[in-house]
């Protein structure tokens, strides 16, 4: 679950109203398409682009490629658990559990050698953060418990009546 352990019916119904979006599935295709450009290029143009790199340059692509990879299969795998989500095959509850959740990323060591980097790899992995911080941003407003003193006056009232007589309001 969540930080809190509970989740209210407002952040389900946030999920399910989120994956039913177009929002989601703009959010959804994009990274896909990311992934699988990502993939052509790593296996071709990038593969030859790190062959004419200096060693320190190679390492630097080496190490970016990784990030970049791992990057892009967080998202891809946070948009298929929406995905997941909003197709049924996962309740909404489930998806609060911590091991979907995005990460904040790590700072990152600037190499020296960036400037050698193709700019194939460059433009990817300005995608891919871009992207990825994005997604992060939509998984702490769905996924996170709001704070108690942030929490909205009407909706948790409306919360309250709707756990005392259920579906009659």
């Amino acid at each position: 679950m969540n930080e809190a352990g509970a989740t209210t019916p407002t952040q389900m119904n946030g999920v399910q109203d989120f994956t039913a979006s177009e929002l989601f599935e703009r959010t959804f295709q994009e990274g896909m398409e990311l992934v699988e450009e990502t993939a052509a290029y790593l296996d071709g143009a990038g593969r030859q682009d790190s062959k004419l790199l200096s060693r320190s340059a190679a390492l630097a692509y080496a190490g970016e490629s990784m990030r970049l990879t791992t990057r892009l299969m967080q998202v891809a795998s946070w948009l298929l658990v929406q995905r997941a989500v909003r197709e049924g095959d996962m309740p909404p509850a489930e998806a609060f559990n911590d091991r979907y959740r995005l990460a904040e990323p790590r700072p990152e060591n600037p190499s020296g050698a960036d400037e050698e980097l193709p700019g194939g790899l460059l433009s990817l992995l300005d995608r891919s953060t871009r992207l990825y911080e994005r997604v992060l941003h939509l998984d702490k407003r769905m996924y996170m418990q709001p704070a108690a003193d942030a929490e909205h006056p009407v909706l948790a009232q409306h919360e309250r009546l709707a756990a005392a007589f259920g579906d009659q309001i």
